[in-house]
């Protein structure tokens, strides 16, 4: 199905899900104020989280659509340097296209991603998922060092560091002021392994027109051992205000981990 469709679909599932669910309401309005944002500043959110949902399969199982790009100079040059690149990424826009316009312009790339719990599901997103060039990594001591090798052969890896990790693996820190229990494990990949970090998100283009993939500079390697879970925030706070209308208002960031190894 064509993306214009599916986008339209899905701003309607966004807002019939906002108005027959007062939890999720509720998490969504709270998160916006928490960042200073009030409902009419990001009602383009409410649709979007739905498009995210809609386009999915389309992502996983269709043909390649259309990726822009803002900014690409910055792999280029991490590539040049052959120490492989760490991408951080919010659950900003699409957060999937990110990971496939780098796999099919510029070569593999390893994600981390949260298998699902339901067994169906899980196989089913773990297949839809891999693609040319493009390995997925579970949240599992494999995956990481799994991740661990991809930089070390000087590939890159993509991670989503505004995801609660399982309890052990992250800190509290501020992410918009309050605190959140973040990863730091991009910090230690980065260290290990003297990897660029690059900050990335997916915008999604209006009409169907496909995705504009941005690019920002993340901390300097030499910096990489010193990159704090509050450091982490920071930039995914500067992303997030880049397109507040298209960011995850309704995850649960604050919410206490889950316990696990």
């Amino acid at each position: 199905m064509p993306l214009w469709f599916l986008h339209a679909v899905g701003t309607g599932a966004g807002w019939l899900t906002f108005v027959a669910s007062a939890t999720y309401r509720r998490r969504l309005l709270a998160n916006a104020r928490q960042a200073g944002y009030t409902l009419a500043s990001v009602r383009p959110a409410v649709g979007a989280a739905g498009r995210l949902v809609a386009e999915s399969p389309r992502l996983w199982f269709g043909e390649p659509v259309p990726m822009h790009w803002d900014g690409e100079a910055l792999i280029t040059e991490a590539l040049q340097r052959g120490r492989g690149i760490v991408f951080l990424t919010p659950h900003l826009g699409c957060f999937e296209a990110t990971a496939q316009a780098y796999a099919a312009r510029f070569g593999r790339i390893t994600v981390l991603y949260r298998p699902a719990r339901k067994p169906w599901l899980r196989e089913l997103v773990d297949s839809a998922r891999k693609r040319p060039n493009l390995a997925t990594a579970p949240t599992t001591l494999a995956g990481v060092r799994q991740m661990l090798r991809a930089l070390r052969a000087g590939e890159a890896v993509g991670l989503l560091p505004d995801q609660v990790p399982p309890q052990g693996l992250g800190e509290w820190a501020p992410f918009f002021g309050q605190p959140a229990y973040t990863m730091t494990l991009s910090a230690r990949l980065a260290a290990q392994t003297g990897a660029a970090v690059l900050l990335a998100w997916g915008e999604r283009l209006p009409g169907g027109r496909g995705y504009r993939i941005h690019l920002r500079q993340g901390p300097a390697t030499q910096d990489a051992a010193a990159l704090s879970a509050t450091q982490v925030n920071a930039h995914m706070e500067a992303l997030i205000r880049e397109c507040p209308q298209q960011y995850l208002w309704g995850y649960a960031r604050y919410k206490t981990p889950r316990t696990g190894s």
